[in-house]
């Protein structure tokens, strides 16, 4: 087998490990921002734990140190509208959440109402992964805003976006 074939079957096959969609939301006020995130893993049930991988160039990674809070919402099947959204990823400053219909408390990042559920978590640790960074993240708070199915997510190719 050529050397490109076999990265092709493993891009294949790695591409195939499926996963749910998120929305990451961090910050408040004028900071507050989001993103499409795909890998999020539960990773402890005592206490209630996450982990999140962002891409190393991400913006977002500045909101996100130790002891920082963000919301996972998690993507209804069928909710295109909203990876359109966020999967492009937003700069600094540029606003993230407008014409949708969000909840913004003092005390968490927004939640969207669109969300199927969402996750108030708080960072505990940050790891460098390769050209990501695994945020291990406890679980504070969540809830469940409508019933249906997760969003989830095969990749044609695993060794990019």
């Amino acid at each position: 087998m050529s050397d490109a074939t076999e990265s092709d079957a493993l891009a294949a096959a790695l591409g195939r490990v499926p996963s749910g969609l998120f929305v990451l939301t961090a910050g408040t006020g004028a900071a507050e921002t989001g993103m499409l995130a795909s890998w999020v893993q539960q990773c402890s049930f005592e206490p209630p734990q996450v982990t999140v991988a962002v891409n190393a160039r991400r913006a977002v990674l500045a909101q996100l140190e130790i002891g920082a809070p963000f919301v996972l919402n998690a993507i209804p099947d069928g909710t295109k509208a909203l990876v359109a959204h966020f999967g492009r990823g937003f700069d600094s400053g540029e606003p993230a959440f407008t014409n949708l219909d969000v909840r913004r408390t003092a005390a968490a990042p927004p939640v969207l109402l669109a969300a199927l559920s969402y996750l108030v978590c708080r960072v505990g640790a940050r790891v460098e992964a390769g050209d990501h960074v695994v945020l291990v993240a406890r679980v504070e708070s969540g809830g469940v805003l409508s019933e249906g199915k997760p969003a989830v997510h095969v990749r044609k190719n695993g060794l990019r976006y």
